[in-house]
Formats: C-alpha cells, structure tokens, sequence
C-alpha cells in the first residue's frame, strides 16, 4: 500500500486522487479559484495497522507568510464531527518552517499525522482545511477539499 505524489499547478475545483487501497480512498481539491504549486504525499494508504501517516509537503504560497490561522472542519456521512482552530504563524516566536515564508519560496517539509492511530468507522468523511493570512478569516490564502472513504471498518 502506498501514497501517490502530485507536483501540479493545480486546476481548482478538480478532484484529484491522492490515495486508494483495499479499504481507503483519499481524494483532494482546491475550494477557491486560484491554481496551486502544490505537492502531498501520504504512506501508508490505509486506516488498518498504522499508528501513524507520514505525510511529505511541498508548497509555493502565493503571500508572505507572517500570519498563519488554520480551520480544519470535519463532517462524517453528512453530520459535523469536528472543528479546529490554531494560529500557527503569528509573527513572534513562530515554531513553523512556513512561517515567514515569502511569497514564491517553496516550502518542503515532512510531518506525522498522528490521527492515523484512530479507528475510523466505515463511512464518507469531508474534511475542509483552510489557511488565512489574518486573524479575521476574511483572507483566504490556501483551501483544500478532501474526501476520505473508509471501506470497511477498522474494529
């Protein structure tokens, strides 16, 4: 089982398939309407076994990257399971690699998602993460639309 890479200028509104094993399909696209230099990658590509994802980025903004405010939503078969909020890049004392970034710099970066360790049940699960440029989320600067279907369950 492994994850496919795509290094694309990226049409928006177009789903793209990141992943598909015997039991997970993972699918994204672009919500706004600019094209995106954009690379993910994800290993292993499955929901059974794995404590851990490995995911890889890569990542040219289309802003300077002083302020960085992230909102993941996640709905399951329809219904509202979760939404986050986290300030990642405030200007003073940042931790992350983007944060500082100037407009047109790649980003490269690797990173675990520890969410792997959960036993997703068997179902459609939408998931919307979004990246502003202030604290307002008036300035959308990144969104991505991912569509994960587990196929069966996991316990």
């Amino acid at each position: 089982m492994f994850g496919l890479c795509f290094f694309i200028l990226f049409t928006p509104g177009v789903s793209e398939l990141l992943c598909t094993s015997s039991d997970l399909d993972i699918s994204y696209a672009f919500c706004d309407s600019t094209a995106h230099a954009f690379m993910f990658n994800l290993t292993p590509c499955s929901t059974m076994n794995k404590s851990t994802w490995k995911a890889a980025l890569t990542w040219i903004p289309r802003c300077d990257i002083t302020f960085l405010k992230i909102v993941f939503n996640v709905w399951y078969d329809g219904a509202k399971a979760l939404h986050w909020k986290e300030v990642l890049c405030s200007g003073a004392d940042d931790e992350y690699s983007v944060c500082g970034m100037l407009k047109g710099e790649t980003l490269e970066t690797a990173f675990d998602i520890k969410g792997a360790r959960t036993k997703f049940p068997k179902g459609s699960y939408n998931i919307i993460l979004q990246g502003f440029s202030d604290d307002s989320e008036k300035n959308m600067i990144m969104c991505l639309n991912f569509t994960m279907i587990v196929k069966r369950d996991a316990f």
